[in-house]
This record gives C-alpha cells, structure tokens and sequence, in this order.
C-alpha cells in the first residue's frame, strides 16, 4: 500500500510539477523580455523628444531609465555612440527600438535577476514536490496501519475460534468490507459456542441421568449373584435387570432426541400404573438399604398422554432426588387435575430451602452440594414431552408432573 500510494503520488507530482516549471520558467523568460521592450521603448521616446526639441542627447538624460544590470546605447545618424551603464557580461536579454529618424536604441539586460528568480521557481516547486511525497508516505503509513491492525485482530479472532475460545468480540473497524467479516466470523463464534454449549449439556445429563440406572442395575446384578442358588429368582431379578438395560437405552435415545430436536415429542397413551409398578421395583433395593419406603397413592388405572420412557425418567429423577435430600416415607401420588393427570412427589424431609424456590429447577442450582442438573434436565425432558414440572410445596417439599389424560379413560 505504501508503495503504490508513494508510486501515485510521485507520478502525480511528475505530471504536474514538470509542466509547471516549464511554463512558469517562460513566463519568468517572457516577463524579464516585457521590460526590457518596454526600457529601450521609453528611452527611444525620450531621445525623440530631445531631438525634436533640438535639444542635444547625452547619457545622462536618459541614464534614470537605466536600471542595474542593464546596458543602454543611443546609435543617432552622424553622431558618435552615446552609452549608459555598465556593459553586460555573459548571458544577457537584449531590445532594439528604431526611431522616425533612424536613431537606434538597444537595451541589454543581464539575465543574472532572470536565472535567480528561476531557481527560486524550481526551489519552491522542489519543496512543494517534497512535502506532497512526505504526506503521501504519512497518509500511506497511517492508513496501512489502520487496515493492519483490524487484519491482525481478525487474525487472532480466528486463531482463537480454532483454539475452541468461541467468545464472540463484536468489534467494527469502520472498514465495510473488515466489518463484514467481523461480522461472519462473530457469528460463527456464536453458533461453535452454542455447539459447544450443547455438547457439554448433552455430556453432563447423560452423565447424571445413566447413574441411577446403572445404580439400579449394578444393584439387580448384586442380589442375582446373592440369589444364585434360586432359579425361579434369578430370572425374575434378570427380567427386571433386562428392563433397567431397555430404559437405559430408553434414557440415551432420548437425551440424544432431544439434542437434536427438542421440539419433537413423540407422545401417546400408556397405562400410567406400568410406570408407577417400574418405579417400585427399580427403587426398592435401594429404599431397603436405607430403610426407607415408598408408598403409592391415589388413582388407579390412569392412562395418561406422553412417552412412557421420558415420564419414567422424570419420576425416578424426582424419587432420586427425595431418596438423596429428603428423609421418611417417600409418597408418590396420582391425582386429576382438570384435563390432566398430575403424578405428584412427596417426602417427609426438611423441604427446598425458601431462598431458592423454582430456581432448584435452574442448571447448578442446588441446596445439597449436589450437581443440580437432575431437576433441570427432569423439567426439560417434561416440556419436550408436552408435560410440565412444577415444585408445589416447600415444605414439605411437593413436586408435581403434570401430563395430559387419555380420552378413552372418561
């Protein structure tokens, strides 16, 4: 940019200061030929005057019309030469003027003053020529710099988008064509973070939602291995640890679904007393090791509108969660409410603490010390199956699952 800049200019200067100093170098010539015209014409006026007047021509009439530097001479027929001034050496501009009476006037002029005003033409041409060239290097630096540091600065933008530092910077430059790509690469920023945002939440709910069912099959696995010697036990607790593998599967499709598109539920009807009778089994050793219990109330025989996996999912998170922060008897009861049905999640514990509220359903939220991603991906999975989640009760601490009711129960 520098140099195509400095090319311009010095072309530019070429074209215009060339020229220029011919012309005005002429003009300067023309000028100083004016006045020696106009010297020898007043002089020839005033020897036409004296000689007119029948007065005689010395040097010394005329000599105040002799200027320094210049030569005056008085050729009058059949009188001697009469001169003025000093005669000029090297270079000299030159008049004659021939009078009615064949007098002959000629003015020289030495061209010292000429030259001298030349070289002060070219001097301040030469200095203008200059300081055009160093402000066109100045401007070219400046504005290299200006369109260098954006070009840096997106530079490291990109460098840090390949580095996995998606943070957009939403600088602009004032350069349209450096604020386009600004623009682009901050997009882009944004969507690797949302990417990136997402594939971190997909890794800590699944995470958190294939522990209790690995808890839970580990479990079944234990009292197998206790419970060898009893065939007709074993294949009831293999059945049952075969379920557990059919909805952890359940669970990884549908975190997977749901990262894909959690706006696409696939509900229908399902008896909501299978899921209950899941829970129930799933649950118990680990109720029994901690001498707990869980008892089922309310209606029977419910059919309810969603996907069985998901509400699964969503009950054995709210059952978990009362198992590891409440105490007592842990209640799970089906009520109607309306058009839907209503699964609801109580225990006998100290309840949500009053500071928190709903925000226990908010990510890394907690009141135990705990991940606090359970709640959250338990109300997301809810709503992407047309359910809702609600906390009713602080204390004691009431949980609800909201679903719609199958028509064919009415």
């Amino acid at each position: 940019m520098i140099n195509s800049l400095l090319g311009v200019v010095l072309v530019v200067v070429a074209v215009f200061c060339v020229p220029l100093a011919v012309i005005e170098k002429q003009s300067i010539v023309n000028a100083a030929n004016d006045r020696v015209d106009a010297a020898a014409v007043r002089v020839l006026g005033l020897v036409e005057s004296r000689l007119a007047a029948g007065e005689p021509v010395t040097g010394e009439k005329f000599a105040a019309q002799v200027t320094e530097g210049s030569f005056v001479t008085v050729d009058i027929p059949g009188e001697p030469l009469i001169a003025a001034g000093r005669p000029v050496t090297g270079a000299a501009l030159t008049a004659s003027e021939t009078g009615a009476s064949g007098e002959t006037v000629t003015v020289v002029q030495s061209r010292a003053d000429v030259d001298h005003e030349i070289g002060n033409m070219l001097l301040l041409l030469g200095v203008v020529a200059l300081l055009a060239v160093q402000a066109a290097v100045a401007l070219a630096v400046w504005q290299a710099k200006r369109l260098a540091r954006p070009l840096i600065d997106l530079a490291e933008t990109a460098e840090r988008l390949g580095s996995g530092d998606p943070r957009p910077r939403d600088r602009r430059y004032g350069v349209p064509e450096l604020d386009r790509v600004a623009e682009v690469l901050d997009a882009s920023a944004e969507r690797i973070a949302r990417m990136l945002t997402a594939e971190r939440r997909l890794a800590a709910d699944a995470s958190h939602q294939l522990r209790t069912p690995l808890t839970a099959l580990s479990m079944r696995l234990e009292e197998i291995t206790a419970l060898a010697e009893d065939p007709e036990t074993v294949k009831e607790e293999a059945t049952i640890a075969l379920q557990q593998v059919e909805r952890l599967t359940d669970v990884v499709q549908r975190l997977l679904t749901n990262q894909r598109d959690p706006h696409s539920p696939t509900a229908g009807s399902f008896d909501l007393d299978d899921v209950i009778k899941q829970q129930v089994e799933e649950w118990g050793p680990s109720l029994r090791e901690t001498g707990r219990s869980l008892r089922i109330e309310g209606l029977r025989g419910v059919s309810a509108t969603g996907t069985q996996g998901t509400v699964a999912q969503v009950l054995a998170t709210l059952i978990e969660n009362s198992l590891m922060h409440g105490a007592g008897t842990i209640t799970l009861r089906v009520r109607p409410s309306g058009s839907s049905v209503v699964a609801e999640v109580q225990d006998e514990g100290a309840g949500v603490p009053p500071e928190l509220g709903n925000r226990v359903f908010e990510r890394a939220v907690s009141g135990r010390n705990s991940t606090g991603i359970g709640l959250a991906v338990a109300r997301d999975l809810a709503e992407a199956d047309g359910g809702r989640l609600e906390l009713l009760s602080l204390q004691p601490p009431v949980f609800a699952l909201f679903l719609g009711r199958s028509l064919r129960n009415d």
